[in-house]
């Protein structure tokens, strides 16, 4: 079983109150924890399965949403003087079933005296830029301050995410049309048509006749076909992380793709920095948290060496020109906030100017990717359109001479 601090992973199905079933996945001890959060959430537990550790996801995460949620809440409450203990048993009801175990285990570790972020990187519900950000507020005393920051974080953290799945949807869904409309037309109505011509004496053109052997083969081995499909399906879902860093690296050499990632990339990392700066971190402890966050090779290295060499003594604004992965005018914003002494807030600006420019270039691409799905489409369904036009374009022409 996989486990965080005793408790495994449920799959489950319960009774709602106003009729109808619900399915989800949770975190408990037992089975009497199980039904008792569920009770919590209003749900009569019917049937649940304990998860091995082999499944997908043992190690499942908190949603950037549910993090949100505790960081405003936290925020909230305690700037209004409410204990700590008690703004954790309200940020419970507030979240998700699938986090809820976890902050409960929280509330219990800080009644038990344990600390805020020593809590948070028990149970795993914050990354570790998070945790130092909390971690460094405890020591100054205004963790409330630091709440409020992480959750304005958290929303650009939201904003970018869904930037990038908008970009991802459109493509999916057109791609999935075009392939089951492809999937139609060569299992039903090629082979008819095939057979038909065939039947006239006439002879198919060998690409017409190879789509029509394709798909009268699938629809002989049907059976086969889905189980194939659903072996590659379950293929990609374990091996995602490195089909997605094998993409990711194909797509930073792209035109369009490389400057959306490189946006993306940078509004994040200013983000963090901005957050870890505001709330009394050393600028080499930040920087050496927030490279953690960045994806992009040569901007992480880039960073790391301006790291390393700030620790041995270098100064940031003559350190910044090595840094060329980022653009020109941002450089040289730094270099003046450096001398200036106000580096927060130059992160602060550069984590929302970036973020528009993000959203600018996303739009941008998702323009650009619209001609280029209905060149796509065309080159699908219309070769399966003249596989099936031609010949009996072929047969008309014969029969009229």
């Amino acid at each position: 079983m996989s486990t965080i601090q005793g408790q495994n992973r449920w799959v489950y199905m319960a009774a709602k109150p106003g009729g109808g079933r619900a399915f989800g996945v949770v975190r408990a001890r037992d089975t009497r924890h199980l039904a008792d959060q569920l009770r919590r959430s209003r749900l009569v537990p019917l049937k649940t399965w304990a998860v091995p550790d082999w499944a997908p996801g043992g190690q499942v995460k908190v949603r950037l949403k549910d993090q949100a949620e505790v960081h405003t809440q936290l925020a909230q409450l305690l700037n209004r003087g409410v204990p700590l203990v008690e703004a954790l048993e309200v940020i419970a009801s507030a979240v998700g079933p699938a986090s809820r175990p976890r902050i409960e285990r929280m509330r219990e570790l800080v009644a038990a005296g344990s600390g805020f972020s020593d809590a948070a990187r028990t149970v795993e519900i914050f990354d570790p830029v998070t945790i130092a950000v909390y971690q460094a507020a405890e020591r100054t005393g205004d963790l409330g301050g630091a709440a409020k920051q992480l959750a304005t974080t958290a929303r650009r953290q939201l904003a970018i995410s869904g930037k990038a799945g908008t970009l991802l949807i459109y493509p999916a869904i057109v791609l999935s049309i075009s392939i089951i409309v492809s999937i139609g037309m060569i299992t039903v109505i090629l082979p008819q048509v095939g057979k038909t011509i065939e039947g006239a004496g006439q002879t198919l053109p060998w690409f017409t006749a190879a789509l029509m052997h394709t798909g009268l083969f699938l629809r002989e081995h049907a059976l086969w076909a889905v189980l194939a499909l659903i072996i590659a399906v379950a293929a990609g879902v374990f091996a995602r992380k490195p089909i997605m860093g094998f993409l990711n690296a194909g797509l930073r050499t792209m035109p369009l793709f490389r400057e959306v990632l490189m946006a993306q990339e940078a509004a994040r990392f200013f983000t963090v920095m901005a957050a870890m700066t505001r709330s009394g971190i050393t600028l080499a402890d930040a920087l050496g948290v927030a490279t953690g966050v960045i994806g992009h090779p040569r901007l992480r290295e880039q960073l790391i060496t301006l790291r390393t060499r700030l620790i041995e003594g270098g100064v940031l604004r003559s350190l910044l020109d090595s840094v060329d992965a980022l653009p020109l005018s941002t450089r040289r914003l730094l270099t003046a906030a450096e001398r200036s002494g106000d580096l927060e807030t130059a992160f602060e600006t550069l984590s929302q100017d970036l973020a528009e420019e993000l959203d600018r270039r996303a739009t941008r691409l998702l323009a650009a990717l619209e001609p280029a799905l209905i060149v796509l489409m065309f080159l699908l369904i219309g070769s399966l359109l003249l596989a099936i036009m031609i010949p009996l374009i072929l047969m008309a022409g014969s029969a009229t001479g």
